[in-house]
Protein backbone atom coordinates (compact mmCIF):
# COMPACT_ATOMS: atom_id res chain seq x y z
CA UNK A 1 0.00 0.00 0.00
CA UNK A 2 1.35 3.37 -0.98
CA UNK A 3 0.77 6.21 1.46
CA UNK A 4 1.49 8.87 -1.13
CA UNK A 5 -1.23 11.10 -2.46
CA UNK A 6 -0.15 13.30 -5.35
CA UNK A 7 -1.20 16.73 -6.54
CA UNK A 8 -3.24 14.95 -9.20
CA UNK A 9 -5.62 13.64 -6.50
CA UNK A 10 -5.92 17.11 -5.02
CA UNK A 11 -6.73 18.54 -8.44
CA UNK A 12 -9.33 15.82 -9.03
CA UNK A 13 -11.11 16.70 -5.79
CA UNK A 14 -10.98 20.40 -6.67
CA UNK A 15 -12.30 19.72 -10.18
CA UNK A 16 -15.23 17.71 -8.82
CA UNK A 17 -15.99 20.60 -6.47
CA UNK A 18 -16.03 23.07 -9.36
CA UNK A 19 -18.22 20.80 -11.48
CA UNK A 20 -20.66 20.46 -8.59
CA UNK A 21 -21.39 24.19 -8.96
CA UNK A 22 -21.61 24.40 -12.76
CA UNK A 23 -23.52 22.84 -15.62
CA UNK A 24 -20.72 22.27 -18.13
CA UNK A 25 -17.20 23.62 -17.92
CA UNK A 26 -14.64 23.82 -20.70
CA UNK A 27 -11.28 22.20 -19.98
CA UNK A 28 -9.44 25.51 -20.15
CA UNK A 29 -11.86 27.15 -17.71
CA UNK A 30 -11.65 24.18 -15.35
CA UNK A 31 -7.84 24.30 -15.50
CA UNK A 32 -7.86 27.99 -14.57
CA UNK A 33 -10.29 27.40 -11.68
CA UNK A 34 -8.25 24.58 -10.14
CA UNK A 35 -4.81 26.04 -10.85
CA UNK A 36 -3.32 23.81 -13.52
CA UNK A 37 -2.81 23.67 -17.26
CA UNK A 38 -5.42 22.53 -19.80
CA UNK A 39 -3.11 19.66 -20.84
CA UNK A 40 -2.84 18.39 -17.27
CA UNK A 41 -6.56 18.82 -16.58
CA UNK A 42 -7.30 16.18 -19.20
CA UNK A 43 -4.98 13.74 -17.37
CA UNK A 44 -6.74 14.52 -14.09
CA UNK A 45 -10.20 14.13 -15.58
CA UNK A 46 -9.61 10.92 -17.57
CA UNK A 47 -9.96 8.58 -14.53
CA UNK A 48 -13.06 10.48 -13.37
CA UNK A 49 -14.62 10.00 -16.80
CA UNK A 50 -13.62 6.30 -16.85
CA UNK A 51 -15.36 5.81 -13.49
CA UNK A 52 -18.54 7.41 -14.85
CA UNK A 53 -18.50 10.30 -12.38
CA UNK A 54 -17.89 12.94 -15.05
CA UNK A 55 -19.01 13.22 -18.63
CA UNK A 56 -16.70 14.70 -21.22
CA UNK A 57 -18.11 16.14 -24.43
CA UNK A 58 -15.60 17.20 -27.11
CA UNK A 59 -15.91 20.14 -29.44
CA UNK A 60 -16.48 23.88 -29.22
CA UNK A 61 -19.64 23.53 -27.13
CA UNK A 62 -18.29 20.61 -25.10
CA UNK A 63 -16.68 20.40 -21.72
CA UNK A 64 -16.90 18.47 -18.48
CA UNK A 65 -19.98 17.94 -16.33
CA UNK A 66 -20.89 15.76 -13.37
CA UNK A 67 -22.79 12.60 -14.10
CA UNK A 68 -23.17 11.32 -10.54
CA UNK A 69 -24.06 12.53 -7.07
CA UNK A 70 -20.86 13.39 -5.19
CA UNK A 71 -22.35 11.99 -1.97
CA UNK A 72 -21.94 8.56 -3.57
CA UNK A 73 -18.16 8.97 -3.97
CA UNK A 74 -15.77 8.48 -1.05
CA UNK A 75 -12.32 9.94 -0.61
CA UNK A 76 -10.94 6.42 -1.05
CA UNK A 77 -12.80 6.13 -4.37
CA UNK A 78 -11.13 9.30 -5.69
CA UNK A 79 -7.67 8.38 -4.39
CA UNK A 80 -7.82 4.91 -5.94
CA UNK A 81 -9.22 6.27 -9.21
CA UNK A 82 -6.28 8.66 -9.52
CA UNK A 83 -3.42 6.89 -7.76
CA UNK A 84 -4.33 3.26 -8.44
CA UNK A 85 -5.14 0.48 -5.98
CA UNK A 86 -4.09 1.16 -2.40
CA UNK A 87 -3.73 -2.53 -1.61
CA UNK A 88 -1.18 -4.08 -3.91
CA UNK A 89 0.04 -7.06 -1.86
CA UNK A 90 3.46 -5.55 -1.27
CA UNK A 91 5.09 -6.01 2.13
CA UNK A 92 6.08 -2.73 3.77
CA UNK A 93 9.50 -4.18 4.61
CA UNK A 94 10.34 -6.58 1.79
CA UNK A 95 9.01 -4.80 -1.29
CA UNK A 96 7.17 -7.97 -2.35
CA UNK A 97 4.51 -10.24 -0.86
CA UNK A 98 4.98 -11.54 2.68
CA UNK A 99 5.43 -15.31 2.47
CA UNK A 100 2.53 -17.01 4.25
CA UNK A 101 4.91 -19.23 6.24
CA UNK A 102 7.18 -16.37 7.40
CA UNK A 103 5.47 -12.97 7.67
CA UNK A 104 7.57 -9.90 8.37
CA UNK A 105 7.70 -8.38 11.86
CA UNK A 106 5.24 -5.60 10.92
CA UNK A 107 2.76 -7.77 9.02
CA UNK A 108 -0.11 -7.95 11.54
CA UNK A 109 0.29 -4.37 12.79
CA UNK A 110 0.46 -3.06 9.21
CA UNK A 111 -2.66 -5.00 8.18
CA UNK A 112 -4.60 -3.48 11.08
CA UNK A 113 -3.31 0.07 10.44
CA UNK A 114 -3.92 -0.18 6.69
CA UNK A 115 -7.43 -1.52 7.29
CA UNK A 116 -8.25 1.33 9.67
CA UNK A 117 -6.95 3.95 7.23
CA UNK A 118 -8.84 2.50 4.27
CA UNK A 119 -12.04 2.19 6.35
CA UNK A 120 -11.72 5.83 7.38
CA UNK A 121 -11.14 7.07 3.82
CA UNK A 122 -14.02 4.93 2.53
CA UNK A 123 -16.35 6.43 5.16
CA UNK A 124 -15.65 10.05 4.16
CA UNK A 125 -17.97 11.22 1.39
CA UNK A 126 -16.30 13.54 -1.07
CA UNK A 127 -18.80 16.27 -0.20
CA UNK A 128 -17.46 16.33 3.37
CA UNK A 129 -14.11 17.75 2.20
CA UNK A 130 -15.43 20.18 -0.40
CA UNK A 131 -16.24 23.79 0.39
CA UNK A 132 -19.92 24.71 0.50
CA UNK A 133 -21.59 24.51 -2.90
CA UNK A 134 -21.38 27.79 -4.77
CA UNK A 135 -24.69 29.26 -5.84
CA UNK A 136 -24.59 30.59 -9.39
Amino acid sequence: MRLEITRKSDLAVRALGVLRSTDRTKGSDLAARIGTTPAFVSQVMAPLVRNGWVRSDPGPTGGYELSTDLDEISMLDVIEAIEGPTVNGTCVLRGGPCPTDKNCALHDAWLMARGALLDELAAIPLTAVLPAKEVA
